[in-house]
């Protein structure tokens, strides 16, 4: 396969790596991908359920939403391709795994060195005072007249994720640009680098000069600049480059 090898090469020679990854490589794991085209997002529509507003004025739908995604989630498990950047890590060629994703399957995966820029499912904290809650709390049936989860503040226990219209973490962002920007190239995968700011993080590489590779299998507005695309399953290509890299 010349493109792995050829990826291989690339990654022996950067010496370490930035790796930024997005639902593509979730999908790969059996969890549906919201924002592509027939994705559950069209029918749970997330600018009315995965927001402050639905929190607030909404909690019935709002805890429904989010305890369906746990459902989801707990059906899944890391893929090869989760593995395979484990293994990566492991062998010391990746700084950093910033993730677009929440389901937090790269810690389960074995990578210690993650950045989740969207925040995690895997863990609830009050919407009021930040305090840390278990995310059992989420799981709870739900109608129009439970009382949604609350802390010891008195704010709506809600998942720790960004909602839309929440800004991301600075010091995520900062954290993962920081990785980038030390590193010797960066990795995409799974990613169609459409979504802002972490879209951004391959004009941080190419700005200071470091290669681009693109793993998706989808277009993306950076193919371009890439130094090298391949359009194929992540699962597929990464567990190749990992054994070549032993």
């Amino acid at each position: 396969m010349p493109q792995v090898d050829e990826l291989a090469e690339h990654i022996g020679r950067a010496g370490r790596i930035a790796v930024l990854t997005g639902a593509g490589i979730s999908t790969e794991s059996g969890l549906p991908d919201f924002r592509s085209q027939g994705g559950l997002w069209r029918k749970f529509r997330p600018e009315e359920l995965a927001t402050i507003d639905a929190l607030q004025q909404s909690p019935g739908r709002f805890y429904e939403f989010y305890r369906f995604r746990l459902e989801l989630l707990e059906q899944a498990a890391p893929n090869p391709a989760h593995r395979a950047l484990a293994e990566l890590e492991e062998q010391g060629r990746i700084t950093k795994i910033a993730t677009q994703n929440v389901d937090g399957f790269h810690t389960a995966a074995g990578s210690r060195a993650v950045v989740e820029l969207h925040g995690t499912l895997r863990r609830a904290r009050c919407h009021e005072c930040g305090r840390e809650h278990p995310v059992a709390l989420l799981r709870k049936p739900v109608d129009e007249h439970w009382n949604p989860p609350r802390c010891s503040c008195g704010g709506l226990i809600r998942p720790g994720v960004v909602l839309f219209g929440e800004t991301l973490p600075q010091e995520a962002l900062e954290e993962a640009a920081r990785a980038v920007e030390v590193s010797g190239g960066l990795l995409v995968v799974g990613s169609s680098l459409q979504v802002y700011p972490a879209a951004g993080l391959p004009r941080i590489a190419l700005d200071c000069g470091k290669p681009l590779w693109i793993l998706n299998l989808a277009p993306t507005p950076y193919d371009s600049a890439a130094e090298l695309v391949i359009r194929r399953k992540a699962g597929d290509v990464l567990p190749k480059v990992a054994s070549v890299l032993r």
